[in-house]
């Protein structure tokens, strides 16, 4: 979800109409001003609180550190990778390991990084935590810098738009030519370069392979 900023103008005199479009939620207040909630996919899990402090709403007591956040240097980001078992696409969409970090970025970050989406977290190097590190930062900070002043009904093209591989299987990528790959699973799908990703190396799609038997 994406809480747009205050409007410059009065809001409609009608409460929007139900429908396919990203507007989940319209909120008036008495000043005049007020604010849009934008919700995207094929899950809609928004949900709305009225609290004095935000970490009282469970969902964001939970989270993980946001990556933008000026206190969120490089040594914070290695720290939440020491230890973690679990392949580095998993533990950046993790919401309560890191903050902000969806699907589409994650495909985003790690092609940015040259980073297969199945490597172990744990298993980086220095370099590599660097490199990552900086790729979540240029990553997220474009995209937020491309979404600013941008309509609700706007702003799903608009991110479709600036990524690169995500989304955008069979097409050549915009580094070296190669042409983008995806793997499935049951509610989603990963989308990276094998030549700048995977040292060329298709990655399994068993979902796939099982189809086809």
């Amino acid at each position: 979800w994406l809480v747009l900023p205050s409007r410059k103008t009065p809001p409609p005199p009608h409460p929007p109409r139900p429908g396919k479009g990203p507007l989940a939620l319209r909120v008036s207040l008495v000043g005049g001003g007020g604010f849009d909630l934008t919700e995207a996919g094929t899950q809609k899990r928004l949900a709305v609180y009225v609290v004095r402090d935000p970490q009282e709403v469970p969902g964001i007591a939970r989270l993980g550190p946001d990556p933008l956040a000026e206190g969120f240097d490089r040594d914070a980001f290695a720290a939440l990778l020491a230890g973690e078992r679990r392949q580095i696409k998993g533990v950046l969409r993790d919401q309560s390991v890191i903050a902000g970090i969806g699907n589409a970025y994650s495909d985003e970050i790690l092609h940015a990084a040259r980073v297969s989406p199945f490597k172990l977290a744990a298993s980086f190097t220095e370099e590599q935590v660097t490199q990552l590190y900086e790729a979540v930062r240029s990553t997220l900070g474009e995209a937020v810098g491309r979404a600013h002043g941008v309509s609700a009904g706007a702003l799903k093209a608009e991110k479709k738009l600036g990524l690169r591989v995500h989304g955008r299987t069979g097409e050549p990528c915009p580094v070296c030519g190669d042409t983008v790959r995806s793997v499935s699973f049951a509610d989603s799908s990963l989308e990276y370069c094998p030549t700048c990703q995977t040292g060329g190396k298709p990655l399994a799609d068993r979902r796939l392979s099982r189809l086809l038997k």
